[in-house]
């Protein structure tokens, strides 16, 4: 196993470089980059977050690279929209490219970001004038804790469920827990979202939670107990959400999983032998229809902790890392862009590897060495 994980580990490189070169050449021939952002702000077609733009014709530009980026798109001090001349003074505009790095070429900026990013070194965004490595980690903790709950609390949800459906198959109780599974599955987590926040966060009914953020003002300054009932009411609603929409495939898997291993012939064998039906169920099926479960879960986990989370976190106020990297995009910061690219891509390369680990403690069985 240990010669098998050091050849996982050496693929995750080139696997890496291979996925953050086809992204960065796709961006190079996308239209509406940050350069053509700002022209297209200074020539009065779009809100100008620069800080102050005045002048005719050329224009004067304040606080592109202060606070423009500190603003993050909005906060950066007096808006101001350019109705000026429709033509820009060359040297503004290569101002504008240098002070964004375009004035590079396209090979020479990919070698210097790499470089950066062999000691995670993302360098500084282009709208917030911060680093982008604090600008993650300030985000994280939000996407940790409702990836990590959520992911927690479905698998500990749907695995039992799935189970208790696939030995009770077509019972009252698979019947009803169906129709549960079905709602679930079929109501959108943002509407949820709003649905909970509408009767429980302040909407027309309760008001029983919290609406933004993990904890409540002054929080910091409580003991250890009351900080945690704190952060557990202000992660119900938001986790709740992403449990809602995402065990009603995870319970259905395991189902169908359980299912298709009580109809195999070692079953009927170890039965006929007289083992006792806990003993076939955990002792002979658990283990073959978990694997397809774990072969899962890393998709799952990156999923909810990052993409999943997004529509979420805009509805309960939420500022994590699914938030920054839409707002990213739309903002076209190529650093934070690229930034948590590498990031998710590195962590779901990981948890591939982590996958195939558990496998072997889940089956002993199974034996990545022999594999050509």
């Amino acid at each position: 196993m240990g010669a098998y994980l050091i050849r996982r580990l050496l693929l995750v490189i080139p696997t890496l470089l291979g996925i953050i070169i086809i992204n960065f050449a796709v961006v190079q021939f996308a239209p509406g980059g940050p350069v053509e952002q700002m022209l297209a702000e200074l020539r009065g077609e779009g809100q100008s977050t620069l800080g102050r733009v005045t002048g005719e014709g050329g224009g004067e530009i304040r606080g592109a690279n202060s606070a423009e980026r500190a603003g993050g798109g909005g906060g950066g001090g007096p808006v101001g929209t350019y109705r000026g001349a429709r033509g820009l003074d060359p040297s503004i505009v290569a101002e504008i490219e240098r002070s964004f790095g375009f004035d590079k070429p396209a090979s020479t900026r990919f070698f210097e970001m790499m470089k950066g990013y062999l000691t995670f070194d993302f360098g500084r965004s282009l709208f917030r004038d911060r680093p982008v490595v604090d600008l993650i980690l300030e985000k994280m903790p939000v996407s940790v804790s409702l990836g990590l709950w959520s992911t927690l609390i479905i698998y500990i949800v749907s695995i039992p469920l799935g189970i208790r459906k696939a030995v009770k198959d077509g019972s009252r109780f698979d019947i009803a827990t169906s129709g549960v599974v079905l709602v679930g599955y079929a109501i959108p987590g943002f509407l949820f979202a709003i649905l909970l926040v509408v009767f429980f966060a302040g909407g027309s009914f309760f008001q029983w939670f919290p609406l933004r953020g993990l904890s409540s003002p002054g929080a910091d300054t409580l003991p250890f107990a009351q900080r945690a009932l704190d952060y557990a009411w202000h992660m119900a609603l938001p986790t709740l959400t992403l449990v809602i929409g995402g065990f009603a495939g995870l319970t259905m898997l395991t189902k169908n999983a359980f299912m298709d291993e009580i109809g195999k012939q070692y079953t009927v064998t170890a039965r006929a032998k007289g083992n006792t039906e806990g003993r076939i169920l955990y002792g002979h099926i658990f283990r073959n229809a978990m694997l397809l479960i774990i072969a899962g879960f890393p998709a799952a986990f990156i999923g909810i902790l990052f993409t999943g989370a997004l529509l979420t976190e805009i509805v309960f106020s939420l500022d994590g890392l699914g938030l920054l990297g839409f707002e990213s995009a739309i903002r076209r910061d190529y650093p934070v862009m690229f930034a948590t690219l590498y990031i998710f891509t590195l962590l779901g390369l990981v948890m591939q590897i982590v996958g195939d680990f558990t496998y072997t403690l889940v089956d002993p069985r199974i034996d990545f060495e022999a594999r050509r």
